[in-house]
């Protein structure tokens, strides 16, 4: 092994233990703090939140952290094991011996690794739906429904994937050293068809969607969307109490194809006036332009990653210093996308907090949104039963949550709220 390989492994393995120790040591500092306030309501939700409830709460927090440290260091040992290990060297080497070089072998390659990689991290799902979610309530699946939606998951995901996969291994191959910007556009095309497509012919095939059929509430949301300048498709029910007893409201497609999307437990959750203001908050995010934001992000990130992927593939010491040998006689372009797909997070991962906190941002800002259209305290109201039925914990850590949270912790954002109303 080179220098430049040995290097490459030394801060790949840094990289790895250092994210695991961060990883844990946040999940241990979240497990303490929530257990330390597991007894006693914060005075601000002491009138709507109970004390049964509250500790609820810390325990799903705690036992999902627990959990999570678990899944972390599962992860990091699989990720050794495909690299340094040799796992994906060896099942590159198989493949090759069985079916010679071409691009159905990188395919194959492709399709081994994340059937593979299924298989091992299906007992950690298994005990994530059928332990802790059941444990506390949640879960409504059966074990044949769980496991006909990773089916239905596999095949669609194949269906889906390999083709987009192909054409990227065809251009790795086939343009030039520029082939990454050729990929890259194909790949933002087929995002963007993605979004078309979602909502009329994925979706459906793990749930039922239906009109919405209370007139009333109906009325509302139409007048709401009307006064926030705003044209869906269509207002849709989701039969989510099929899987889970967790609450939440979306929307999704593109363009044209935009449509409201309920579960089902979030009608039998809320009032109307606290839809409205979790509607409007859902609103905010597209007319505070969140959406377009985090999209043209998203494909300014693709467009390094593919740059980057595009010089990686080209250097000897990115295959040998994560434990694979490249082929003098084959394509060695699916070895280069598996093993870039498996290093990038432990570089992202150290990103979360910066990422966390314009989320964040987003989050008070379509909250202010839905103060100017909505009731405040209507959208405090809705959130604090969100919070009390998902067992949504109301005294997270703070470095815990200033790294993770997508969202702001609930007392930041019901103060926000209640200071708005006042």
């Amino acid at each position: 092994m080179d220098s430049s390989a040995l290097a490459f492994t030394y801060l790949f393995c840094a990289l790895l233990v250092g994210s695991l120790i961060v990883r844990t040591l946040l999940a241990s500092r979240q497990v303490r703090h929530v257990v330390r306030h597991r007894d006693r309501v914060p005075e601000a939700f002491a009138a709507t939140i109970g004390l049964e409830a509250h500790r609820k709460a810390a325990d799903y927090t705690v036992a999902k952290a627990r959990f999570g440290m678990l899944e972390a260091a599962i992860e990091a040992a699989l990720l050794l094991g495909w690299t340094l290990l040799g796992g994906l060297h060896a099942l590159n080497v198989w493949l090759l011996e069985l079916m010679g070089p071409g691009m159905w072998q990188q395919l194959a390659l492709i399709g081994a690794f994340t059937l593979i990689g299924a298989v091992l991290t299906l007992p950690m799902g298994w005990w994530s739906t059928f332990r802790l979610e059941e444990r506390f309530g949640f879960n409504k699946m059966s074990l044949g429904l769980w496991l006909g939606d990773l089916v239905k998951g596999g095949v669609v995901g194949a269906l889906i994937g390999l083709p987009i996969a192909a054409l990227v291994l065809w251009l790795m191959g086939a343009a030039g050293t520029g082939w990454w910007l050729w990929a890259w556009g194909a790949w933002m095309v087929f995002n963007l068809l993605l979004l078309v497509l979602y909502p009329t012919l994925i979706a459906p095939l793990f749930n039922k969607f239906e009109p919405l059929q209370d007139e009333t509430l109906k009325a509302r949301v139409n007048a709401l969307m009307q006064r926030c300048g705003f044209a869906a498709k269509g207002l849709f029910v989701m039969d989510g109490s099929k899987r889970s007893a967790h609450a939440n409201a979306y929307f999704t497609g593109f363009g044209a194809a935009k449509r409201v999307v309920f579960f089902d437990t979030l009608l039998k959750q809320l009032a109307p006036p606290e839809i409205d203001a979790v509607l409007a908050h859902e609103l905010g995010h597209y007319k505070r332009r969140h959406i377009l934001q985090r999209t043209v992000m998203m494909f300014g990130l693709s467009l390094v990653g593919f740059a980057l992927l595009g010089w990686l593939s080209r250097q000897a010491w990115f295959y040998t210093g994560l434990g694979v040998l490249p082929s003098l006689e084959a394509p060695n372009d699916a070895l280069a996308v598996l093993l870039f797909l498996m290093v990038v997070p432990l570089f992202t991962y150290f990103l979360s907090p910066l990422l966390a906190q314009l989320s964040r941002r987003h989050e008070f800002e379509a909250d202010a949104y839905a103060c100017a259209h909505t009731d405040g305290s209507d959208l405090a109201s809705a959130l604090l039963k969100l919070y009390k039925d998902n067992a949504s914990t109301l005294t997270p850590d703070p470095v815990y949550a200033r790294f993770y949270y997508s969202h702001p912790p609930a007392s930041e954002r019901i103060a926000r709220l209640r200071g708005a109303t006042a």
